[in-house]
């Protein structure tokens, strides 16, 4: 079974209501898709790794940036279309979008041309409200923003 683990940063937004940053799918079958081409940052790794260094190392691996200090809230897994588990946690931080300098790979393109092309990891990173959010990212994914919004509603209802 193959396991990804990553980061979900959050911020308030100037209306207060909370945002989170989502990455686009590098690589030509995203390139023209909004809706199901956003990804929390995240990655795969191997049985010998922790999920959360795994989240970590591939927040920077991805994004280019290290990874936010803060409190941690686990938000579980999701099992993906594709069969692949997603572990994520939420992290409370700001990042600017244009600061991301994205790690890359390479893939033959076009198919079977014998040439390979390198593509960023993501194309575009982006914050959004959770509910535009829950329009654009992948499937499966939606789970962590619903997990997200009742982790906030436990801390409002705390203060």
């Amino acid at each position: 079974m193959r396991r990804s683990a990553g980061l979900l940063l959050y911020r308030r937004g100037p209306d207060r209501q909370p945002q989170v940053l989502l990455g686009h799918m590098g690589g030509p079958f995203h390139a023209r898709r909004e809706a199901g081409a956003w990804t929390v940052p995240k990655g795969e790794y191997g049985p010998d790794e922790p999920a959360w260094e795994a989240a970590r190392r591939e927040f920077e691996e991805e994004l280019g940036l290290p990874p936010p200090d803060g409190e941690a809230v686990p938000l579980g897994e999701v099992r993906q279309a594709g069969g692949k588990v997603v572990t994520v946690w939420a992290v409370e931080a700001d990042l600017d979008p244009a600061a991301v300098v994205p790690g890359t790979f390479g893939m033959e393109w076009p198919p079977r041309s014998g040439r390979t092309v390198e593509f960023p990891e993501l194309d575009r990173v982006a914050w959004f409200t959770v509910d535009r959010a829950r329009e654009v990212i992948v499937k499966a994914q939606a789970a962590f923003l619903d997990r997200l919004a009742e982790h906030s509603h436990r801390r409002e209802g705390d203060g």
